[in-house]
């Protein structure tokens, strides 16, 4: 399978799912409690944080065409970092909310519709739905320059029609679905996303001369496991795999894998030994 489609899949699923899983919380919530008059205002403030968000990523594209030579290197290596950190916040923020997210949202909803507070549900999912759609578009764009190439469209519509399908089935056919499992199981593959981003990004600024490489390559495996042909390119696309990385590249990349997967699985053992 080509590895834009499963990079991009996996980036707009687990952001589209994030998304749809607030709005549909604030509308099923809504309805439970005879409130529809106040959906206008969440659908609203949907419909425009996707026209927001459409006008974000006109500007981003724009601005990223306009840089040239090493102002590209060092352009590409931060947004790489960027997206790195934020997708590193995310995966932890919704590790933590993913079993209470609704519990959260709907003790802020019966403050809010008891206040008649109109403009606070269209900002609560406003808010949610832009924020989703900036991570989005930084994310896409930091795995489009990773891997060489764009993103997939095909990839992208199927990552959105499969999380708007599945928030369906749970809000309006009932369905009892584990969701906690899909967002541990998008987180891993994210956190190994967001080490080749980290190892891009300090590539990248490397190149430029803003960072100091060490050794120019610690190893080099091309030769076993080319980054630019069959299943290297395809680990390259989806997990930034360097078949011959500098020392510092090496050494971020690995540094931070460890550790984030050692908090991760530090945050279960805590979980499971909680009380209910």
């Amino acid at each position: 399978m080509n590895p834009l489609i499963v990079s991009t899949f996996v980036i707009v699923f687990r952001e589209t799912l994030e998304a749809a899983l607030i709005v549909g919380i604030i509308l099923a919530f809504l309805a439970r409690t005879h409130a529809q008059p106040f959906m206008r205002q969440v659908l609203s403030g949907t419909v425009s944080a996707l026209l927001a968000s459409g006008v974000i990523a006109f500007l981003f594209e724009r601005t990223v065409g306009s840089f040239e030579g090493r102002a590209a290197q060092i352009f590409e290596g931060l947004v790489a970092l960027v997206a790195s950190g934020v997708l590193t916040y995310m995966i932890f923020w919704m590790h933590r909310q993913a079993s209470r997210i609704r519990t959260h949202m709907e003790a802020e909803l019966v403050a809010v519709v008891n206040r008649k507070d109109l403009w606070a549900l269209w900002g609560m999912a406003f808010f949610a739905v832009l924020r989703e759609g900036a991570e989005t578009i930084l994310f896409l764009k930091a795995s489009a320059l990773q891997a060489g190439g764009a993103v997939s469209t095909l990839g992208g519509v199927s990552g959105f029609f499969l999380a708007a399908l599945l928030v369906f089935v749970v809000f309006w056919l009932g369905r009892k679905i584990p969701l906690k499992p899909f967002f541990h199981g998008t987180g891993f593959l994210l956190t190994l996303m967001a080490a080749g981003l980290l190892g891009y990004g300090v590539h990248e600024l490397g190149e430029a001369g803003w960072l100091p490489v060490l050794i120019e390559h610690a190893w080099d495996v091309n030769g076993v496991l080319n980054e630019k042909e069959g299943m290297g390119s395809f680990l390259k696309a989806i997990f930034g795999y360097n078949g011959n990385p500098s020392l510092l590249e090496a050494v971020s990349y690995y540094t931070y894998l460890l550790g984030i997967l050692t908090l991760l699985e530090c945050r279960k053992a805590s979980e499971a030994q909680a009380p209910a």
